[in-house]
């Protein structure tokens, strides 16, 4: 599993520029301070792709989808990560999309179109924080392996910035394999109950997982989830049993 933490600095510092050397001089990598000490990079397993779709409604959909960059280690994630906006800076309605590299954010792509998502909705009275806080850990999450196998099974997350609730979803290649898709669901529970405990609130109630077949065909605002997964589970409400009714005897 690769960690994922913070680096020194938020972000990556310019290079220098280039220079062109004498002829017959030795080349110095570009990489290389004038201190000699290369600064260390962590390699990612897999590299990912950052997208933005912006909200500028004149535009098609395929126009307001911008590819940001695509990183493949711990480095240009953080770099990356703390030189843009966070999900509660973008004005609605706009996207974030992080996904494997490869896979474009939608639905008709072979690797989505019989694939689902892991929904978390976040209601409108909610603060800022909240939304940036479950993205940062679920990011960290996914980049970082922490669905261990079940890492080729996700193809990335999105986060949907909208005036009346936004949502951060985590999509899955196959909505009909229960079992990775139960698994990837309960990593998602433990990372978000451990941060909401840092946090010292709760950061969701339910995770429900959709798949996409029936999102595209709903024809309400609701789709019957096919799992759910509570922050904490319900508990089962216990039925009253009337107490048994003891015969009295007649003295007469």
């Amino acid at each position: 599993m690769t960690e994922i933490t913070a680096p020194e600095t938020p972000a990556t510092p310019a290079a220098p520029e280039a220079q062109t050397a004498a002829p017959g001089a030795p080349e110095t990598p570009a990489a290389v301070p004038a201190n000699g000490k290369t600064k260390a990079v962590y390699k990612l397993k897999r590299s990912w792709t950052w997208w933005y779709l912006s909200d500028d409604r004149m535009k098609s959909w395929e126009d307001r989808l911008k590819n940001v960059n695509t990183f493949n280690s711990v480095n240009e994630f953080w770099a990356l990560h703390d030189a843009i906006k966070p999900p509660s800076g973008l004005n609605p309605p706009s996207d974030y999309n992080v996904f494997r590299d490869g896979i474009e954010p939608m639905w008709e792509v072979p690797e989505n179109q019989n694939g689902g998502r892991w929904l978390i909705t976040i209601e409108k009275g909610r603060t800022p924080e909240i939304m940036d806080t479950i993205w940062t850990e679920i990011l960290m999450a996914m980049v970082g392996e922490q669905f261990a196998q079940d890492i080729e099974s996700v193809c990335g997350i999105v986060c949907n910035v909208r005036g009346k609730g936004s949502k951060i979803s985590v999509w899955t290649t196959n909505s009909s394999d229960d079992d990775a898709n139960l698994r990837i669901g309960n990593v998602l529970k433990t990372v978000l109950n451990n941060a909401s405990l840092i946090h010292q609130r709760p950061l969701y109630d339910v995770l429900r997982y959709e798949d996409h077949e029936s999102c595209q065909k709903k024809t309400s605002s609701g789709v019957k989830a096919k799992h759910s997964i509570y922050a904490v589970e319900p508990r089962e409400e216990k039925v009253a049993v009337p107490a048994p009714v003891t015969p009295t005897t007649s003295t007469n």
